[in-house]
C-alpha cells in the first residue's frame, strides 16, 4: 500500500496523459494506462482491524460460487437456481477487482459452465458489457389493454437488439425487477432441476427489456459516509445557475426510515450492506440474512438450506463483501497536463459541474479515515430527469423511469462502457445521449456541441484524466 496517498482534494489532481492535438474533429482518447497499480488498494489510514476486514472481504468478493460445492475450482456455494454470474469479481473487474464491466464478457462462458444448457440472449455478447435485465411490465393476457400510467416505450430497440418501432407496447402490471439471465438446469451439481430461462426474445420484441451494467465500487465507503447535509446543501446551492440550465434534481430516499439512498443507477440502495446482500441474492442467487428467500419456488431446484450465506460461525459473505467495498480506496487521477486543466475549466463553464459536483464532504464517521473528508467523486448523488432517450419505465423509490443518479465520474478514465445500460463505448456518444429534448442535461449538451474542436478535445482529455 502506498501510504503517501491522501483523500484530500489536493491528491486528486485532474489531468490526462493524452497530449492535446490541433484536431478538426474530436476523439475519445480511450481508457488511459499506467494507473492500474494504484487501483484496488485499501483506503489509506485504516486501522489494523479495518485492513484485516478489507483483506478478508476481498477474498470473499473473489469467490466463485457453485450450487453445492462440487464444481472444481469453485470456492463457495449457493449459486442459483437463477443467476446472472457466479462471482462479484466477474462483474466488477475493470481495470481491476472492484471496478466495472471488463472487455471480455464473462457471462458468455458461465452460460454453459459445468454442463448448463443456457442460451445467450441477443443483448449479451462477448465484446459487450456485463448486463442484467429488468422488465418494465409483467405478464398480461393477449390483447389486454395497456394499464393507466405513463405512455409508450422507446421507438429504438434495446442495445444489441434490432430496432422494432412498430412492435406493440408491452402491457401488464408494473414489474421493474431483475429477471436473471441463466438457470442451473443441466449443471452437474443440479440433478433433477428443470426450469427455463425467461422469454427474453419476447420481452425484447415487446420493448419491455431494459438493461443495467455494474457500477464501479472504488471509493464506495467514502460515498456511504457523505453526510445528508452535504448532499442537500449542494442541491440547494446555485439555484439561479441550475435553473438557467434547466437543471432541477432531487434526492432518493428510503421508504422505511426516510434517509437518503445513494447506491445503484437510481440511487435505490441506502447502504453497502444492503447493496451487497441484494447483489448476492439477485445476481448469484445466494440467499442471505438480508434476503433469506429463494427467487425460485421449484423445490427440485433448491439444494441448500436458507439462508445459504449466514453469519452463524463466521462473518457472512455479504458482511465481508460490504467491508471490502467500504474500505476500498477511491480512484486515482492521472498527472496534470495543460489540456486537461483547460478541459476542467470548460467542464464547469458549460454547466457539467452543476450535476457532476466535484466534491462533497463526509460527516462524522466511526472510521477515522472517512471522518469529515472531502470526496472528489464528481457527482451530486441526486436524481435527474434525463429525458425520453434514457427512459426505462421503471420506478425505484422516488426515482421514476426518466430519473437517474448522477454517475460519479471519478475513475472514468479507465472505463470501457458508459451509461446505465452500456450502450456507449465512446465518451462523445455518452455525452450526446445526455442531450435528448426534455433532459435536464439538454442545454449543457448543446453548450458542449457549440465548443470549438480544441475545447471539446480538452474536455474529453479531462474526463479521461479522472
Amino acid at each position: 500500500m502506498h501510504k503517501h496517498r491522501h483523500i484530500a482534494i489536493a491528491a486528486f489532481m485532474l489531468s490526462c496523459s493524452v497530449t492535446a492535438l490541433p484536431l478538426a474533429a474530436q476523439t475519445d482518447p480511450g481508457p488511459r494506462k499506467g494507473a492500474e497499480a494504484w487501483w484496488g488498494e485499501p483506503l489509506p489510514g485504516l486501522t489494523a482491524a479495518e485492513q484485516a476486514a478489507f483483506t478478508q472481504g476481498l477474498a470473499r468478493f473473489r469467490e466463485v460460487a457453485s450450487v453445492s460445492g462440487t464444481e472444481p475450482g469453485a470456492t463457495s456455494t449457493g449459486l442459483g437456481p437463477r443467476f446472472n454470474l457466479n462471482s462479484c469479481a466477474g462483474c466488477h473487474a475493470e481495470p481491476t477487482v472492484g471496478g466495472t464491466s471488463p472487455a471480455l464478457n464473462p457471462q458468455v462462458a458461465v452460460a454453459r459452465e459445468y454442463g448448463a444448457g443456457n442460451s445467450l440472449p441477443v443483448f449479451i455478447t462477448a465484446d459487450g458489457p456485463v448486463r442484467v435485465v429488468r422488465f418494465a411490465r409483467g405478464d398480461a393476457p393477449a390483447g389486454a389493454p395497456a394499464p393507466p400510467g405513463r405512455g409508450g416505450f422507446p421507438l429504438q430497440g434495446p442495445p444489441g437488439a434490432p430496432a422494432n418501432p412498430n412492435a406493440p407496447r408491452a402491457t401488464g402490471r408494473p414489474d421493474g425487477s431483475v429477471h436473471d439471465l441463466f438457470v442451473i438446469t443441466g449443471r452437474k451439481d443440479a440433478p433433477g432441476c428443470n426450469i427455463s430461462q425467461p422469454e427474453f426474445a419476447s420481452a425484447v420484441a415487446r420493448r419491455n427489456a431494459f438493461f443495467r451494467i455494474p457500477t464501479p465500487l472504488f471509493g464506495a465507503g467514502m460515498i456511504e459516509a457523505i453526510s445528508e447535509a452535504s448532499i442537500m446543501n449542494n442541491l440547494r446551492a446555485d439555484r439561479p445557475l441550475k435553473a438557467s440550465l434547466g437543471i432541477g434534481g432531487h434526492e432518493n430516499r428510503s421508504p422505511n426510515d426516510g434517509t437518503i439512498t445513494r447506491f445503484g443507477w437510481k440511487a435505490q440502495d441506502e447502504s453497502l450492506l444492503a447493496f451487497s446482500s441484494e447483489a448476492l441474492n439477485v445476481e448469484e442467487g445466494i440467499t442471505n440474512e438480508e434476503f433469506p428467500h429463494e427467487r425460485e419456488d421449484n423445490s427440485a431446484c433448491l439444494f441448500n438450506p436458507s439462508p445459504e450465506d449466514n453469519g452463524i460461525s463466521a462473518p457472512s459473505r455479504a458482511a465481508s463483501v460490504s467491508a471490502f467495498m467500504r474500505y476500498l480506496a477511491p480512484p486515482v487521477a492521472a498527472p496534470a497536463t495543460e489540456s486537461a486543466e483547460r478541459g476542467k475549466a470548460t467542464f464547469s463553464k458549460i454547466g457539467c459541474a452543476a450535476c457532476h459536483t466535484p466534491a462533497l464532504r463526509t460527516g462524522k464517521s466511526a472510521v477515522a479515515a472517512m471522518n469529515e473528508k472531502w470526496v472528489m467523486l464528481y457527482s451530486d448523488l441526486a436524481l435527474h430527469d434525463m429525458g425520453p432517450g434514457l427512459e426505462d419505465f421503471i420506478d425505484q423509490g422516488q426515482a421514476v423511469g426518466r430519473d437517474w443518479r448522477t454517475a460519479p465520474l471519478w475513475g472514468l478514465g479507465q472505463r470501457l462502457f458508459f451509461l446505465h445500460d452500456g450502450r456507449a463505448k465512446d465518451l462523445l456518444q455518452a455525452i450526446k445521449e445526455h442531450g435528448t429534448p426534455g433532459s435536464e442535461a439538454y442545454r449543457t449538451t448543446a453548450k458542449f456541441e457549440a465548443l470549438s474542436p480544441q475545447q471539446k478535445q480538452d474536455l474529453l482529455n479531462f474526463l479521461r484524466s479522472l
